[in-house]
């Protein structure tokens, strides 16, 4: 009924405008996370997708599994949702828009199931459904039953065609949607958030999204922004990154807890985006056939440990083809090593600045007198760029058995330093 009958019959009635863009933004978004089920996905707007998932059945082990994984999957999403299906996508509409959740497998079934269902279910003009009303007509039945040119007469030849594709005597062919190739979804809050840890429970909804786009996509990514949009359209960006590609929830819900807990927002929160980049084939990825079962276990402790204190703050150390220990690393991507390919036996642990050692007797002592071994490993290098060092180095121990690594200048006063520590 018009509004302002509706106003006169309830004061206190509240009127809520229906943004057309932001319902097909959501559907298009639901669309994208279904792909995890079906490759093949139409949208019928404005509040419905059509599924074609016979495919599926063996990959999800059945159709009650699919249909489970299909309602839990859309209730953590927060929608209500109805699930029909049948041999043709009208028939199949027709049932959930009359909340009949049936599982239609033969056409020839169509006609008796449908004849309960009263004209609403047809997606038809109001003019046309009030004009079978006033011929009498108040469910399926009774319109199938009509003869089909007094119908095609009456109602025109388009609901003629339309009653025929739902019964499956002609093709109706569908536009499939095409998922975008890179992720973005934008979400309004109802109200502007002021706690940072609050938005999490918002964001679980698009990243449940993204991960069902990923699936969908058989693919993963290794990095994706949350955008925070303030007033006057100020912006935060949260870029959270991962040691390799991943589509796991959970995994991008605890990184993204991580960050949200040292975040200290300095406006209010009204709306938020997540975006993603290209999907990559995860089953492009190359992998040990006897990987370590804790690898996940310590990219997962990478991952956590740079969400919560910064990208930088957390390097790998690689070493370089060079002589001279102080410029024989540098640092690096986590778990991304470049091995020397000189053997030799060198300690992890070097000063930063070399310590100058006490001498007695022309022996060098640290904590006790130290004992050379027979071998030495002599470094005369640096000459081009000004730092050159002549240097004999050699693996020493003292009185309690630790293990150092010390030197002694080839030149000048020949003095002795500690270098590393062996472990």
């Amino acid at each position: 009924m018009p509004v302002a009958a509706a106003r006169a019959l309830a004061h206190d009635l509240v009127v809520h405008v229906v943004d057309r863009k932001a319902v097909q933004e959501a559907l298009c978004g639901l669309a994208d996370w279904a792909f995890q089920f079906s490759s093949w996905i139409s949208l019928y707007p404005p509040y419905a997708l059509l599924l074609e998932v016979q495919g599926s059945f063996t990959l999800f082990g059945g159709q009650a599994a699919l249909l489970k994984n299909l309602r839990t999957g859309l209730a953590a999403l927060g929608y209500k949702t109805r699930l029909a299906g049948a041999p043709t996508p009208l028939a199949a509409f027709s049932l959930a828009r009359c909340g009949s959740e049936q599982m239609i497998e033969a056409q020839h079934q169509l006609a008796a199931v449908l004849a309960p269902l009263p004209i609403s279910a047809l997606d038809w003009e109001q003019t046309l459904l009030d004009r079978l009303d006033g011929m009498g007509v108040r469910r399926l039945g009774d319109a199938l039953r009509l003869p089909r040119d007094g119908l095609a007469r009456r109602l025109g030849q388009q609901s003629l065609l339309y009653l025929d594709r739902m019964l499956g005597r002609c093709p109706h062919p569908q536009d499939l949607y095409q998922s975008a190739p890179e992720f973005r979804r934008h979400l309004q809050l109802v109200s502007e958030v002021e706690q940072a840890q609050a938005l999490l429970f918002v964001l679980q909804r698009l990243i449940l999204e993204l991960c069902g786009w990923l699936q969908g996509q058989g693919g993963g990514v290794q990095s994706f922004t949350v955008r925070l949009l303030h007033r006057e359209r100020r912006h935060t960006d949260l870029c959270i990154g991962m040691h390799r590609e991943s589509r796991d929830a959970g995994q991008f819900t605890t990184l993204l807890r991580e960050r949200l807990e040292r975040l200290d927002l300095q406006q209010p929160v009204s709306e938020i985006e997540l975006c993603a980049g290209q999907a990559v084939k995860l089953d492009a990825r190359s992998l040990d056939l006897f990987e370590k079962a804790d690898a996940q276990e310590q990219i997962d402790l990478l991952d956590r440990l740079r969400a919560r204190l910064g990208d930088k703050a957390v390097q790998g150390l690689s070493a370089i083809a060079e002589h001279r220990p102080e410029y024989a690393w540098s640092y690096s991507e986590p778990g991304v090593s470049r091995k020397d390919s000189r053997d030799q036996h060198r300690p992890l642990w070097l000063l930063s600045v070399p310590r100058q050692l006490e001498t007695r007797g022309g022996c060098p002592h640290w904590h006790g007198r130290l004992k050379l071994q027979a071998s030495r490993e002599r470094i005369e290098s640096g000459w081009w760029d000004g730092r050159d060092i002549a240097r004999d180095y050699f693996i020493a121990t003292n009185p309690s058995g630790s293990c150092y690594w010390i030197y002694r200048e080839l030149a000048g006063e020949r003095r002795w330093y500690l270098q590393g520590v062996f472990e």
